[in-house]
């Protein structure tokens, strides 16, 4: 198996970035304007809709300023059963986030694709965060010909 990692950093606090990734508001700030939620809260599934497909992601864990963890339940068969953990630490002013897209069965081209997209997808996050205003999908920066 192999994961996607990414680290980042943001200027707010913990709490600010956990609204943004546990609240549909806040995901479709950053993420895609095309977000739905069946649920609340762990057991809840996520609806992601993009020009290009979309998938479903079932909330396994929330931990408030801390932790939120998704297992893909529907969408390409290369996201089927893996998991996106987002991990926040408050270091001082900045909140850290340990990113991981994590359980991919081989590194075939479209993970490629999607760890650039989701490098995308966090700045679009902290851009949010940090002033307001996200670059979520349709509006996001558009890496190639899938998209």
């Amino acid at each position: 198996m192999v994961d996607i990692l990414h680290r980042v950093a943001m200027k707010v606090p913990a709490a600010e970035v956990y609204r943004a990734l546990t609240t549909t508001e806040g995901l479709a700030g950053w993420w895609t304007t095309d977000t739905q939620a069946d649920g609340d809260g762990v057991g809840g599934v996520l609806r992601f809709r993009f020009q290009a497909g979309g998938f479903d992601m079932k909330v396994l864990e929330q931990h408030p300023g801390k932790r939120v963890l998704w297992e893909v339940v529907e969408g390409p068969a290369e996201w089927i059963g893996t998991h996106v953990d987002w991990a926040l630490n408050q270091d001082g002013e900045y909140t850290v986030i340990l990113f991981k897209h994590e359980g991919w069965r081989e590194p075939v081209e479209f993970m490629h694709h999607c760890s650039t997209k989701w490098a995308t997808f966090l700045l679009s996050l902290k851009s949010l965060v940090e002033t307001g205003k996200g670059m979520p999908e349709p509006d996001d920066i558009k890496i190639d010909n899938w998209n």
